[in-house]
């Protein structure tokens, strides 16, 4: 039996080996391609924001104050209840740059969806570029327009960026959420650059507005309340129309969840998204997943156990030293160095923390913004 279960460690390994080295490699290894800087593009930066009176005060800012000349702010009220929609139209009497408000009302046929908040500001838009972001969320340099509409060279109709989440000193939860994050990132850009783009995150995500309405915007998936980011990349997205930008003047950056409740909460709406994902996705996410579960339990079993432990101990250094170059190589593109020395630890973390949440959502059903 030990046996068999080596052979199905070195496998795995094998398995692990392809996705760090081939697939995620294809991100982790490469250069980001220089593009001319085009002022050109006319675009439509839109927000979405539900009770966000204070966090739209203090970011706001940042986006008005981007260095390109041919943009304006769509925000969107979904049906505030707080001071949002007052602060906004403060924003819109003082603002140089032009400011459209669309103010949500309540309907009982898509109460609480922002699929609809978004889509009706989409329809208010001018431009045929549309860059999104949230509210609770800024762009850390004053080149996040420039950046990330200058990839859109035909065919491209959508860019995909990196949200990252800021640093709090001192705090596990923080570097925990940042590696999930940063981990997140890697795939969904390695897939995209191996033809097989598969999601986004809607705090730093473009697309055009003929894109949206060729394919009907939401209107596959609307029924479901989460996944107006990463549901609509999975429908649209192709190896052709799709682009990733991940210079470090393209970032935004949002506030981290404090506690580990609300965060765990946070990750069951976004897993529970992914059971609408394509089957081909679905496949090589669930495949890296079980390997990285099977390399973990297969590991401790066979270092007590198995009587050439030694030739286990080689595999599971062999395998770490790939992780470590294959996310270093990452970390450094994403500025996120400050994670890598203590990936295996928050790898295995999240492993048991994906689990509880795959068995808590089988149980109830996760509550939605």
């Amino acid at each position: 039996m030990l046996e068999y279960l080596f052979i199905t460690f070195l496998v795995i390994v094998c398995i692990q080996s392809v996705y760090y080295l081939l697939i995620f490699g294809s991100f982790s290894f490469s250069k980001s391609k220089k593009t001319e800087i085009n002022f050109n593009k006319d675009v439509s930066v839109v927000i979405c924001a539900k009770n966000e009176a204070k966090n739209l005060k203090k970011n706001l800012p940042y986006f008005l104050n981007q260095e390109y000349s041919n943009f304006e702010i769509i925000l969107i009220n979904d049906c505030s209840t707080d001071d949002t929609l007052r602060v906004m139209e403060q924003f819109k009497l003082t603002s140089s740059i032009p400011i459209k408000i669309v103010n949500v009302a309540p309907n009982e046929q898509f109460w609480g969806s922002k699929k609809y908040a978004l889509t009706l500001g989409i329809k208010a838009a001018s431009y045929e570029f549309l860059l999104f972001s949230d509210a609770d969320c800024k762009p850390i340099s004053r080149q996040w327009i420039q950046e990330m509409t200058n990839l859109y060279i035909k065919p491209t109709q959508l860019v995909l960026g990196y949200g990252s989440y800021s640093k709090v000193k001192g705090s596990i939860l923080n570097k925990l959420i940042r590696f999930e994050t940063l981990l997140t990132a890697i795939q969904y850009f390695s897939y995209a650059k191996i033809g097989l783009p598969y999601m986004g995150v809607g705090r730093n995500l473009s697309y055009t507005k003929s894109l949206f309405f060729k394919n009907n915007g939401f209107v596959n998936h609307m029924n479901i309340k989460s996944g107006d980011d990463d549901l609509f990349i999975n429908d649209v997205a192709t190896k052709n129309n799709c682009a990733i930008c991940f210079s470090e003047n393209s970032f935004t950056e949002s506030a981290p969840k404090t506690t580990f409740s609300s965060w765990i909460q946070q990750k069951r709406r976004h897993i529970s998204t992914s059971n609408f994902y394509k089957l081909k996705h679905k496949l090589l996410l669930g495949l890296f997943y079980l390997s990285q579960l099977l390399f973990w339990f297969l590991s401790i079993i066979l270092v007590l156990f198995y009587p050439k432990f030694t030739f286990v101990i080689g595999l599971i250094l062999i395998r770490f030293i790939i992780i470590y170059f294959s996310i270093g190589f990452s970390a450094k593109k994403l500025n996120e160095k400050d994670l890598v020395l203590f990936a295996p630890f928050f790898e295995l973390f999240l492993i048991l923390i994906q689990m509880f949440i795959f068995i808590k959502n089988l149980i109830s059903k996760p509550k939605h913004w």
